[in-house]
């Protein structure tokens, strides 16, 4: 059982000392959403540049989708590396990397002249865009004791509103100015505005911005299994949820189309999706708050597994919003549940790695499951099948959760005064 942290109480603390859960902490969460809400541009702008580019460049779908599938492997790898510059030196050095990344890939790819020069700019976009997720996500727990989950889930959240605000200006950039000059603009807005606010952070951290571990309180959850284990249970955990998530989310524009009711309404499906994912990811914070990570964790797994059945039912316009609706609202606190986990049960010296380290693990799910929902679709002319693919691999993560959670109650049970070995 997880025991409630209070923020602690100094009476003889200087005014200017930072402490957990403060109104300081609550003022670098703003600036850490922000720069995440901005930064966020790489993992949606290409979504929406795809048919223009392929244009430009008469090259086929498969060829400019390349792009996207560079950027989230850029993105899952700069979160590991990114992760370990955070741990040794503090956020800050990591976030001005992500802007030097981020400003300079986006005006190259505005300046390519061949097909694999764009690409190869979005992994570098990818790169760039690492830092706004998993380590901005463990730095953020550093700075909360109460309410740490709902802290995580805040600065994960940034990414969905990146979601929510960037394809419209993309788009109206486009129509402007052309995909080219609309990506040398977002590499300037970039520069500016997280310089901006990572100048702020960094006036708001002062000494605290290269973090000293050394007197951090150990992990709360005792679950007898070496930090690489864990990494690694945690690693398969995450590639598994993640593979299920893919199948609406990579799919439901096609599974529109295929059915007739036209690819505007399955682009509806995925704003409203993305839209409730807000909702649940910001909920999952209070709750893991209350009942711990590992539980979160749990609740969120088996109900994504819940929804994924329905898409094997209904079929329908009417139900299709609905369950995507519904699959939004428990999906999207699954992935802030590995960091608040990484918090939980390891050391806070190699939290921002590990946790790059398991939403490096994410994205290949995510990848991976996109592209074998299509090879399944292909084989078998249906999405039903896909659909079933992503039940499977949900219910491993269950199992992987499951035998967490057992591990930690009866490692709570044994340091229980008067337990008998």
């Amino acid at each position: 059982m997880v025991r409630p942290v209070h923020a602690p109480n100094h009476p003889e603390q200087r005014p200017d000392t930072f402490g957990p859960d403060s109104r300081q902490a609550w003022i670098r969460l703003v600036i850490a959403l922000l720069i995440g809400a901005i930064g966020g541009v790489g993992m949606w702008a290409i979504v929406v540049m795809i048919p223009a580019v392929q244009a430009e460049f008469a090259a086929t779908r498969g060829a400019v989708s390349l792009a996207f599938t560079l950027m989230m492997f850029g993105f899952g790898l700069g979160g590991v590396i990114a992760g370990k510059i955070t741990d040794r030196f503090g956020i800050v050095p990591a976030m001005a990397i992500s802007i030097a990344f981020l400003g300079v890939a986006n005006v190259l790819a505005g300046l390519s002249r061949e097909l694999w020069q764009f690409v190869a700019a979005y992994f570098l976009i990818g790169l760039g865009t690492s830092a706004t997720f998993a380590p901005l996500m463990a730095e953020a727990s550093h700075w909360f004791e109460r309410y740490r989950g709902l802290a995580v889930t805040i600065v994960a959240s940034g990414n969905y509103f990146a979601g929510t605000m960037w394809p419209p200006l993309v788009n109206w950039g486009m129509q402007e100015i052309g995909w080219r000059y609309t990506h040398i603009g977002i590499g300037l807005v970039c520069v500016g505005l997280m310089t901006v606010l990572v100048l702020v952070l960094r006036a708001q951290m002062g000494d605290d911005k290269v973090r000293n571990h050394a007197n951090a309180p150990p992990p709360r959850v005792d679950l007898r299994l070496s930090t690489n284990t864990l990494t690694v249970l945690l690693s398969i955990a995450s590639i598994s949820c993640c593979v299920a998530m893919a199948m609406p989310q990579v799919h439901i524009v096609a599974y529109c189309g295929d059915l007739g009711y036209g690819v505007a309404r399955g682009a509806e499906m995925l704003s409203l999706m993305m839209a409730c994912g807000i909702v649940s990811r910001i909920g999952s914070g209070f709750l893991a708050d209350k009942i711990g990570g590992i539980r979160t964790l749990l609740v969120g797994s088996l109900a994504q597994g819940f929804a994924l059945v329905f898409y094997l039912f209904f079929d329908s316009l009417t139900s299709l919003y609905l369950i995507s609706a519904m699959f939004g609202l428990f999906q999207g606190g699954i992935v802030p549940s590995y960091a608040i986990i990484v918090r939980e049960a390891m050391p806070a010296s190699e939290a921002a790695t590990r946790v790059g380290i398991v939403i490096f693990a994410s994205v290949f799910g995510m990848s991976f499951g996109g592209w074998v929902s299509g090879v399944i679709f292909d084989a078998t002319g249906s999405y039903a099948a896909a659909f079933a693919n992503g039940v499977a691999w949900n219910a491993l993560n269950i199992g992987i959760v499951l035998l967490l959670l057992i591990r930690s109650r009866m490692n709570s049970a044994k340091a229980e005064p008067g337990y008998a070995s």
